[in-house]
């Protein structure tokens, strides 16, 4: 196969995105949640698998036609952000209020920082909290936190969008990442073992969640403190 069409197939496998993204929702307006969260896992790997791909193939140089970087930010946006943050809502997780003032500011903060053109640090990771909230959200349907803890979350994390703390990506940046793929890859499997169990509060898979969790949410500040120590 000629590398063009390798490069078209790379864009037709990162706009299928969108479509696991509507089932997702048509899923979340039916509060079948472990179904939504299914589709958004799919949507994930999806996005783990095609920036490689499109690096490999040169997708800019060989099927210029279709803009990959736009096409991926829009349905990350879906699939990261605006589902998520209606499944919180929509969910019995934030009572009241509490629900109008995550949806504001996970979509507020978000949109800001995905147009942010100082997302990406020299490391291919990310400076401040990339939006990930699909990940985080799942985890808090796993662990049904008391919701004054879900709000600390959120507030926390909307903060660390617009800060300079590194987090990694899990396939780009080179440090460490012997040990972030391989969490990463865990998460996703624990992702899945909760969702098969419809999130049952017993289920080990919810120790796994929190394990990959905190490393995937903290290796970054560690690398940027003991880069600043070495200095």
């Amino acid at each position: 196969m000629e590398i063009r069409f390798k490069a078209l197939f790379v864009h037709l496998l990162t706009a299928s995105g969108a479509v696991f993204s509507m089932l997702a929702m048509l899923a979340a307006v039916e509060d079948r949640w472990s179904l939504m969260f299914f589709w958004l896992i799919v949507a994930l790997v999806v996005d783990g698998i095609d920036g490689p791909l499109a690096r490999r193939y040169r997708v800019k140089e060989n099927w210029p036609n279709y803009d990959g970087v736009l096409m991926d930010l829009i349905i990350d946006f879906l699939t990261y952000v605006f589902i998520p943050a209606f499944a919180l809502f929509k969910s019995d997780l934030l009572p009241g209020w509490t629900g109008w003032f995550a949806i504001i500011v996970i979509t507020y903060g978000s949109i800001l920082y995905f147009s942010d053109t100082r997302m990406k640090t020299l490391d291919n990771s990310f400076a401040g909290f990339p939006a990930c909230w699909n990940m985080v959200v799942l985890v808090l349907f796993a662990l049904k936190p008391n919701f004054w803890v879900i709000l600390a979350i959120v507030s926390v994390l909307t903060v660390a969008m617009f800060t300079n703390v590194k987090f990694i990506h899990p396939v780009r940046t080179e440090r460490w990442r012997a040990i972030s793929l391989p969490m990463a890859a865990a998460w996703v499997f624990f992702s899945v073992w909760a969702i098969a169990v419809n999130f049952h509060p017993a289920s080990w898979a919810n120790w796994g969640l929190v394990i990959s969790s905190l490393w995937l949410l903290l290796a970054g500040p560690a690398q940027q403190l003991t880069e600043r120590n070495s200095r």
